[in-house]
């Protein structure tokens, strides 16, 4: 008895009811093997500890000679800030003071340059930017090298 459905596959008697002795090979079994479901043993397989599982931590491979990324943030937090100090001249143009600041560092907008530059010219020095000590001396011999008057102090009481 097949019924007749359209876009539906007809199914036959033995199809739905398959016996409980399936032979090798047979298509109208539902049971080949031991386990027909290869999701189950693969996942019993990656829970196992040690075995790549979701619960483990992956292993961060470094280089010698090169730190790793916690390493590198851990440092960063432990270092104390330092502040890259502008100090006003009456050598150089504001525009180019504007310049050099966008050019040395990084992320400098154009209107944090130019109020950097004002209030240095107005009170005589201005924070450029608090970082840690190795990233201010950077940032004073480039500035220095470009022609600016520069200089870095510790960063004390969070001011």
């Amino acid at each position: 008895m097949e019924a007749a459905v359209p876009s539906r596959v007809a199914l036959s008697a033995a199809s739905r009811f398959p016996s409980r002795h399936a032979v090798a090979g047979d298509r109208s079994s539902i049971y080949k093997g031991r386990c027909q479901n290869l999701a189950i043993p693969m996942a019993l397989s990656a829970a196992a500890p040690g075995k790549g599982g979701v619960l483990d931590r992956p292993v961060e491979k470094t280089t010698p000679g090169r730190q790793s990324e916690f390493d590198v943030k851990k440092k960063r937090k432990m270092t104390p800030p330092y502040r890259v100090i502008l100090h006003n001249d009456n050598y150089n143009r504001r525009e180019y003071v504007v310049q050099v600041l966008m050019k040395v560092i990084p992320g400098m907008t154009v209107d944090n340059a130019v109020n950097i530059m004002q209030e240095a010219h107005v009170n005589g020095l201005s924070v450029v930017i608090v970082c840690s000590q190795s990233e201010a001396e950077e940032h004073c011999t480039s500035l220095r090298g470009n022609g600016l008057r520069s200089s870095i102090e510790p960063a004390s009481g969070g001011c």
